[in-house]
């Protein structure tokens, strides 16, 4: 029989609170009530200071909020059902030092257009974080159980690793990317540094008994003399590695002289 999964209930509202926020967020964009980069990230001036909190909320269109509302529900299912005691850390401090390091860089490095005044909304930045932070955590605690989360994230999203590069590297561009590879870059730096730093706390690797040094179990050493006895064939040498044994020894011995 199955073991029965128990699902976390914040691994179940978080997600659905982060949508309706930002669905709620969008529908009001739609009506007008945001514009004019309203709670955008606007790198290295101070009105865009506050987009650190505020920019993960807004999206430029309907195709950019519907790309990015099912990877951060996902992303944020798994990260409160396999690390309840650090989600709420990693979301807060990842969602702000991703949205800090955005700010920090200029948006048109790598362009041939000259920096001008941008304005960075969108979600992205939290999903690319909360993907690295669920692969790297995987592998830093070489948990079989988080190792497997870090096998479904690196499958379904593995190719988002791209998307910290410019557009402008890869592609002859005649005017400059609007998606912001600054968020990818920053999310998935800021990432991998969180999932080092917390990779001793929560759930760590499970370490049988037989694994500890001077293990010794009675039953177990019965059960190994009984085999012994009743499977002598398994124990005894075969000719050729015998014979192969005969011949190594010779040559030691003329080695010697």
């Amino acid at each position: 029989m199955l073991k029965q999964i128990n699902f976390s209930l914040k691994a179940i509202i978080y997600p659905l609170l982060m949508l309706s926020a930002m669905w709620s967020i969008f529908l009001l964009q739609s009506f007008g009530l945001f514009s004019n980069c309203s709670g955008a990230i606007i790198p290295l001036t101070a009105e865009g200071l506050k987009g650190v909190f505020f920019s993960p909320f807004l999206h430029g269109n309907l195709e950019h909020i519907i790309g990015n509302s099912l990877p951060i529900a996902v992303l944020i299912f798994l990260l409160y059902q396999f690390y309840p005691r650090i989600a709420n850390t990693i979301l807060g401090l990842g969602w702000i030092a991703t949205g800090f390091l955005v700010w920090l860089l200029p948006p048109m490095i790598f362009s041939r257009a000259e920096f001008y005044y941008s304005c960075i909304i969108g979600a992205s930045g939290i999903i690319y974080m909360l993907a690295f932070f669920l692969f790297f955590s995987g592998i830093f605690r070489w948990n079989l159980k988080l190792l497997a989360v870090t096998l479904i994230v690196g499958f379904y999203y593995g190719s988002m690793v791209w998307g910290v590069f410019p557009e402008e590297l890869f592609y002859h561009l005649d005017e400059p990317s609007k998606i912001s590879w600054q968020s990818h870059l920053s999310g998935a730096v800021i990432g991998v540094i969180l999932a080092f730093i917390y990779r001793g706390v929560g759930e760590k690797r499970q370490k049988y008994i037989w694994e500890f040094p001077n293990y010794y179990s009675e039953k177990d050493d019965k059960l190994w003399r009984e085999y012994r006895e009743k499977h002598p064939q398994d124990f005894q040498e075969l000719p050729q590695k015998k014979e192969d044994s005969v011949w190594k020894y010779l040559d030691e011995i003329r080695k010697k002289e």
